[in-house]
């Protein structure tokens, strides 16, 4: 494997103790070089058995929000030197197996983002998707491809891949410290011309999984829509916004 370019896996983790173990136990040990576990505040074993399983970690001292454990997902993952980065819920409702099909896209220089739908496949009603956020999907995936130009089956997944130069040139430190970064990220990324190829991927639905209530879904959804409403200002010339801007990052000499 030291011939390949380097794959770190980040977790972002929040009271994933029941489930980080068996998450970490099916990752593809093959294919991936480092994991690294960023825990945002947890109250339960995840720090406890993440040590036990001697991952890379690291620890905020309250809990931030999504968004910022993805930030400092990326920000350590660059600083390791990975050349692919690839995002794994520990709480286990995407499937870890699928490591080498999420990042072989961008081996094979098809990618520069790959995605991993729940919906591509369309078996995520059987799965056990609750219909309320299946049609909210699907809604929410029509708009954006218009917005975007693209043609995905959705945007939405926590499952997703980077090529390290997406991470050192959007902007993602600008972005919101909750669930909402997932689409600013995207539409950061669509600004900048960047490929993103999605594979399909069963998800898993049970009561150790996470997943947010109606309302939390619905003040999302508002936001993705505030989000795109910006982002064709942005596209437009009638308002630029910093965080669809794409500096350099001072990441790149890190590598």
């Amino acid at each position: 494997m030291s011939d390949r370019p380097k794959v770190v896996v980040v977790m972002p983790a929040y009271n994933a103790g029941r489930t980080l173990r068996m998450t970490y136990e099916e990752l593809p040990k093959e294919a991936v070089h480092l994991v690294i576990l960023v825990d945002d505040g947890s109250t339960d074993r995840t720090l406890e058995i993440a040590r036990e399983l001697g991952l890379e970690i690291f620890v905020h001292n309250k809990n931030y929000g999504y968004g910022a454990n993805q930030k400092t997902c990326y920000t350590e993952a660059l600083r390791a030197g990975a050349a692919v980065v690839v995002m794994v819920h520990p709480d286990y409702q995407y499937d870890p197996t699928l490591v080498p099909q999420m990042i072989a896209p961008i081996e094979r220089g098809e990618a520069d983002i790959v995605l991993g739908s729940r919906l591509k496949s369309g078996s995520a009603l059987a799965q056990g998707m609750p219909w309320w956020k299946f049609a909210a999907n699907r809604f929410l995936t029509w708009v954006e491809n218009r917005v975007f130009g693209l043609s995905l089956s959705e945007y939405h997944t926590g499952y997703r891949a980077f090529r390290r130069e997406v991470l050192e040139t959007v902007n993602f430190p600008a972005n919101s410290d909750g669930f909402v970064f997932d689409q600013e990220i995207i539409a950061q990324a669509v600004a900048a011309r960047f490929r993103i190829a999605e594979i399909a991927v069963p998800t898993r639905y049970f009561a150790e999984a996470s997943s947010a209530s109606l309302t939390a879904s619905i003040v999302y959804g508002l936001r993705i829509l505030s989000v795109l409403f910006w982002y064709g200002l942005h596209r437009a010339g009638v308002r630029r916004s910093r965080r669809f801007d794409s500096p350099r990052s001072r990441y790149s000499r890190l590598a």
